[in-house]
């Protein structure tokens, strides 16, 4: 009952209904404040909204004014600390997550069995019927730059900022569906992909409220895998539903994946916010007593700040952070290059394995699998990573510096590159299918490799800005992504997907070189960084 009280339905139930039902332990007969609820000295970093708290308040000291009692966890083992949460609440969190992450993942490459249909259906060439595919990445990724800020501001919580914007995704896929004019094709794609968004830019961040961190790269692997195989899986179940009906049917088939996971958000996904749920405690608390001087660490630090300047913290202060931090720009321009080259795939496969090895509209939507096979072998190799080496270093020596976190990618650097040029020199009519796609999972384990240590060094950088970095780098890699899907087919058919693909293929051999140096020199930048947390 707790999880579907502390869903959004849960909450409107409780707010406009029936307020009396689905009870807190405050509003329960019975019910005793703990005496460890009093006055707590002054803390002058705490009143003036230091950046240098962080983004959970069970992980910080706490103060408070004079005269002010602070409303914080009521013992080490709170069940309402989203850090004490259950292993199946957990695992239930990730799984609502997983799902509505390969659904907005996998809209993207959905459509792209469809391209076809477009072009006959509206007299375009290859660069316009691409261009729904390309429109639907950008929004993607300019959705989660407010999105996920907003998901940071304790009064909106991560839950209001999935809910609505997702409920949004669900009734414009509709119309999505059905249109029959391009320009509103095209409209409709920008728009869907921009409010399907939160899963991608906030999903990191929810995964980091709920697993402790001895535990977090085990619960973003989950995560990772919906966002890496999802595209890959798409055109499979697309395509075959565009061979037999027309080319709408890619994009009901979104409704039809996108309709359960929005029900399972409304009716069972709890708030992972901590400072959420501790405002929801101090607010319960003050309607208790009938004394305003409970208040929550968020109430706190933004008590004589304007709601203007919490906005505007929020959503400025990643982009600064992103182009003034070296170490988190390159994260960034690397991640980028990655999910760019990804998403050329879609204009070259086609090229591929339809042009050279005669493959059917649903056979070139299997060709995809190598991605999601080389996916699940990175994540296997990951896991075994955390388990055999990881964790015995942290047991022995305890947390380590962030740049430890990216020992994974340094190893996934070298297979990336040399995945593209296997499948750069091998995809020809001459050599057996079977050859190329090697080249295409070696590409997608390396990758992944590379992601998972990258998404573990952003948020430990940063945690106070944890979703909103993870925006930053959703925009970056998003708008190269929708760049890639219009350069890449003019380019593999100009130079060929020999020389095409070797060029990207030679960027990552540049990749190698970056995150060598930013695990050797990314602490020396951090401690030059003016945004450097204070150990």
């Amino acid at each position: 009952m707790d999880t579907l009280r502390d869903a959004p339905l849960g909450q409107l139930v409780r707010q406009f209904w029936t307020p009396n039902s689905l009870r807190y332990p405050e509003e329960k007969a019975g019910f005793e404040i703990p005496a460890g609820l009093k006055p707590k000295p002054v803390n002058e970093d705490i009143e003036k909204g230091s950046d240098n708290d962080q983004q959970s308040e069970g992980h910080a000291e706490k103060a408070a004014p004079d005269g002010v009692i602070l409303v914080d966890w009521y013992g080490a083992d709170d069940p309402e600390n989203p850090q004490n949460f259950s292993v199946g609440k957990r695992a239930w969190i990730t799984f609502v997550l997983f799902w509505m992450t390969f659904a907005v993942y996998g809209v993207s490459s959905m459509y792209t069995p469809s391209e076809q249909g477009v072009m006959q259906a509206f007299g375009v060439g290859v660069p316009k019927a691409a261009l729904g595919l390309a429109l639907y990445v950008l929004g993607a990724g300019l959705g989660p730059m407010l999105f996920s800020p907003l998901s940071e501001v304790p009064a909106l919580g991560r839950n209001i900022p999935y809910i609505i914007p997702t409920t949004l995704f669900l009734i414009l896929s509709i119309p999505t569906a059905v249109v029959n004019n391009y320009s509103a094709l095209m409209a409709l794609r920008f728009l869907t992909g921009f409010v399907g968004s939160p899963a991608v830019g906030t999903g990191p961040a929810s995964i980091q409220d709920i697993y402790p961190f001895h535990i977090l790269p085990l619960g973003l692997t989950v995560w990772m895998i919906a966002a890496f195989t999802a595209p890959a899986f798409s055109p499979t179940l697309s395509a075959f539903a565009v061979m037999n009906e027309d080319w709408h049917w890619s994009l009901w088939v979104i409704v039809w994946i996108t309709a359960p996971a929005l029900v399972l958000m409304w009716l069972a996904l709890p708030e992972t916010s901590a400072p959420k749920i501790l405002l929801r405690r101090a607010q319960r608390l003050r309607k208790l007593t009938g004394q305003k001087n409970f208040k929550s660490q968020s109430e706190i630090r933004q008590a004589n700040l304007a709601v203007g300047s919490v906005l505007r913290d929020a959503l400025l202060k990643p982009i600064e952070i992103s182009c003034l931090d070296p170490a988190i720009m390159f994260a960034h321009l690397y991640i980028m290059y990655i999910y760019g080259t990804y998403y050329s795939f879609f204009e070259a496969f086609p090229i591929v394995y339809a042009g050279s090895y005669g493959f059917n509209l649903g056979e070139v939507g299997l060709s995809f699998i190598p991605i999601a096979v080389g996916t699940f072998i990175g994540a296997g190799i990951f896991v075994l990573y955390m388990g055999m080496y990881v964790k015995p270093v942290y047991m022995k020596k305890g947390p380590q510096p962030q740049e430890f976190n990216l020992i994974a990618g340094l190893y996934g650097s070298f297979a990336l590159p040399v995945g593209l040029f296997i499948f750069a020199w091998t995809a020809r009519a001459s050599i057996h299918w079977i050859v190329p796609m090697i080249g295409n999972a070696i590409f997608a384990g390396g990758a992944f490799l590379i992601f998972i240590a990258v998404f573990l060094y952003l948020p430990m950088s940063y945690p106070q800005y944890a979703a909103s970095l993870f925006a930053a780098n959703d925009l970056f890699r998003s708008c190269f992504a929708a760049g890639a899907v219009i350069f890449a087919h003019p380019m593999f058919v100009n130079l060929g997907i020999g020389k095409g693909v070797s060029v990207l293929g030679g960027l990552g051999v540049g990749g190698v070189i970056g995150i060598w140096l930013l695990w050797c020199f990314g602490a020396a930048l951090r401690a030059r960084s003016r945004f450097a947390l204070s150990q």
